[in-house]
């Protein structure tokens, strides 16, 4: 992550939280973590509220495209209801419009009928045959608890504290990172690295048995990639690493996450390091993809940034969400460079790969 970056199923709550308080211990089995996560409550939306219920009606339709490899399922008007993309847990249901929006740093609005979720399983082709997709799609489509766009909303500025039934206040209006005392503004002002687990003040036991401890300074604060694990990992239960090199799921970091081989390349990096090459297009973004920057060349051949793609604004142009330094924390906004992945913006300019996780 680059000095300008850091200026610039149903979700369920970790168990390790209950555990932790009732057993006073920073170490529990899967096994155990399971069991308590179905006992916690779902977490409400706070974005704007939800019309109707959106209803499968008439006859549906399947259909197969490329560029990456899909499966489109249509309503009998031709309308897209959900996309599914080969090799990616994440799917993108059509459901009630809502209106994102960021008034204390940006006049941008996104107002989407997409509805982005992770499928239990990665998508291959046939598998709207499967019991897990039935079963999963019959629970998911027209399902109006928090998706990722509205967690992610859920950690803007002035974002109201959400807190589980044992006190962890585990949503709310996040920072980006500690202030640096060796920075200044304009150069790595505040401190990157903190995760999900140092944002919750808890410790968190990943897959592997290896536990992780909170740094107090860092209470509160999430740096890019720890945005992307606390939405994909910690509230929509996507496997996570240790680090870029220990356990197995989503790495720590947004070059880890950018190289790893999981789900879909939608836009592959290509050129030289250390500059890399822009995309000629991004026509085949989609609502929940994870998009990557090259914004330091102190960081070498790193990408250095990761956000999430939103869609459209009401203004045409494609925004994306991410942790950055200049609003110490996640956002849409437009200080430090607008979040516009169109056009020749400082985003725009180094966005340099995409994935479909």
């Amino acid at each position: 992550m680059s000095a300008k970056a850091k200026r610039g199923s149903r979700p369920v709550l970790h168990a390790a939280t209950v555990l932790a308080l009732l057993a006073g211990s920073a170490y529990f089995t899967v096994e155990l973590r399971k069991e308590e996560q179905a006992k916690l409550p779902a977490i409400q939306a706070v974005t704007d509220r939800p019309g109707k219920s959106t209803a499968l009606a008439g006859e549906q339709t399947w259909e197969r495209l490329q560029h990456p490899d899909r499966s489109v399922l249509r309503a009998d008007n031709g309308d897209v209801l959900a996309t599914f993309t080969d090799l990616a847990r994440t799917a993108t249901l059509t459901g009630p419009s809502r209106t994102f929006t960021e008034a204390a740093n940006t006049k941008s609005r996104v107002v989407t009928e997409n509805w982005v979720r992770l499928m239990p399983e990665p998508w291959k082709k046939g598998a709207e045959k499967e019991k897990w997709f039935k079963d999963w799609f019959k629970d998911a489509f027209g399902n109006e608890e928090d998706d990722l766009f509205a967690m992610a909303f859920q950690y803007t500025d002035q974002a109201p504290v959400k807190q589980d039934d044992v006190g962890v206040k585990y949503a709310g209006d996040a920072n980006f990172g500690p202030i640096n005392p060796e920075g200044s503004e304009g150069n790595d002002y505040r401190l990157e690295e903190s995760d999900f687990y140092d944002y919750l003040g808890i410790p968190y036991t990943f897959r592997d048995g290896t536990t992780m401890q909170p740094q107090p300074l860092r209470a509160r604060s999430m740096d890019c990639s720890g945005f992307i694990r606390t939405l994909f990992g910690y509230r929509a239960r996507y496997p996570l690493m240790v680090t870029d090199k220990q356990g197995d799921g989503l790495p720590r970091t947004a070059n880890g996450m950018a190289r790893s081989d999981l789900g879909a390349d939608i836009i592959s990096l290509t050129g030289s390091a250390p500059k890399y090459s822009r995309p000629t297009s991004i026509d085949v973004l989609q609502p929940g993809d994870l998009v990557f920057f090259k914004l330091d060349n102190r960081t070498k051949e790193r990408l250095d940034h990761v956000g999430m793609y939103m869609g459209n604004d009401t203004d045409g142009h494609k925004i994306f969400i991410s942790s950055r330094e200049e609003v110490n924390g996640p956002t849409i906004g437009d200080k430090g460079g607008t979040s516009r992945l169109d056009g020749n913006g400082y985003y725009a300019s180094t966005l340099r790969s995409a994935k479909r996780l």
